[in-house]
């Protein structure tokens, strides 16, 4: 049996990680691709190990490779709005290439840019091939919950917390948490909230910017089959109190200035259960660390379960995921694919390639 061809887009922080991790997978890498600044680099001197022979080429050279190499899967580890991804998505499903992102809208993209996957469901069933998000959230923020709610006869509220240090994932994260922004900016561009009536309309424009907890509290409801009836998004600036040095922006945030956010999602449904989550992405100061929890309520409000992971490890949880996922997306049915539909991650103790249908 033939080693799976592997393709990947975006060879920042989370990138070099996911090549490391593929090294060791029975893949067989055939491109990488990013912007000017990489473009000749062996992939082996971004990832710290020996050269590979596998140079990153121009994001401009996708299709023309596509065409040549026929890979059968795109990695996709750029950006974090379907819109960012989407021309990418739509090269790599006109020429039926299954796609795998870490981009977190793509994760349940259809409760937020829903014109946009349906646009890509229609090119990728048409040309066979499916396209998927996935990462930290497919395992922590979605299985471990739907899991452990299985475990009780009836459930009232789920509510969670999740924090992580936006320098650990790369620019686009950190903007858009909106690090680095003054006060007024931040209002502008991520504005603080916005009435449900307002998020209706811009997701019709496709223009709305969901926290990444817009994004799971749909896939949690979709997992439970539960019917959404009203979900809203409340973001709060989270201020400097002195001047910060974000390595990943490549400046100096003043005191008063962003340094990330805090966002709240709170979804309603149609069987009375409530989903309520809150996720923090900021920069660091010294001794800061990451942290999740969610507890599980009756209908009374009486708790009946919290689960915290301290120091959860994101990244690399994001990254081993993006791995396990493969064999789970070049097996799945054609069309934009949510993985509520695909069953729990599992730990992959061979080469990939031997978890082909």
């Amino acid at each position: 049996m033939r080693k799976i061809k592997v393709i990947i887009c975006g060879c920042g922080k989370m990138g070099r990680i996911i090549i490391n991790n593929l090294m060791e997978s029975g893949v067989d890498i055939i491109g990488a691709f990013d912007h000017n600044l990489k473009v000749g680099v062996d992939v082996g001197s971004i990832c710290g190990t020996e050269e590979t022979g596998i140079l990153i080429s121009d994001i401009n050279d996708l299709e023309c490779s596509i065409q040549q190499n026929k890979p059968d899967i795109c990695l996709v580890a750029t950006k974090s709005f379907l819109k960012d991804v989407y021309d990418i998505f739509h090269t790599c499903a006109y020429y039926g290439v299954n796609v795998l992102s870490i981009c977190e809208e793509a994760f349940y993209p259809y409760n937020s840019s829903p014109k946009l996957t349906s646009d890509l469901d229609k090119i990728a069933r048409k040309n066979n091939c499916t396209l998927c998000g996935t990462g930290y959230q497919d395992v922590a923020w979605g299985y471990l919950i739907t899991t452990i709610a299985g475990s009780f006869f009836k459930i009232g509220k789920i509510k969670g917390r999740s924090s992580y240090n936006v320098e650990d994932y790369g620019i686009a994260l950190a903007q858009a948490h909106g690090a680095g922004l003054s006060l007024q900016q931040f209002e502008e561009e991520l504005s603080s909230y916005t009435s449900e009536e307002k998020q209706k309309y811009l997701i019709e424009k496709g223009e709305f910017k969901p926290s990444y907890r817009w994004n799971t509290n749909g896939w949690i409801a979709a997992k439970l089959g539960l019917n959404v009836t009203s979900q809203n998004q409340f973001n709060r600036p989270i201020i400097a109190d002195t001047d910060l040095i974000s390595s990943t922006l490549g400046i100096t945030i003043k005191k008063s200035n962003v340094i990330g956010m805090s966002s709240v999602v709170n979804t309603q449904t149609q069987e009375g259960i409530e989903i309520e989550f809150e996720c923090i992405g900021k920069v660091y100061t010294q001794g800061e660390k990451d942290e999740y929890s969610f507890s599980l309520y009756d209908e009374k409000g009486e708790e009946l379960i919290t689960i915290t992971i301290p120091e959860p490890q994101t990244v690399q949880r994001t990254c081993a995921t993006v791995i396990n996922r493969i064999p789970d997306i070049i097996n799945a049915p054609a069309g934009f694919i949510t993985t509520d539909s695909l069953g729990a991650p599992s730990y992959r103790a061979k080469p990939l390639n031997t978890y082909m249908n």
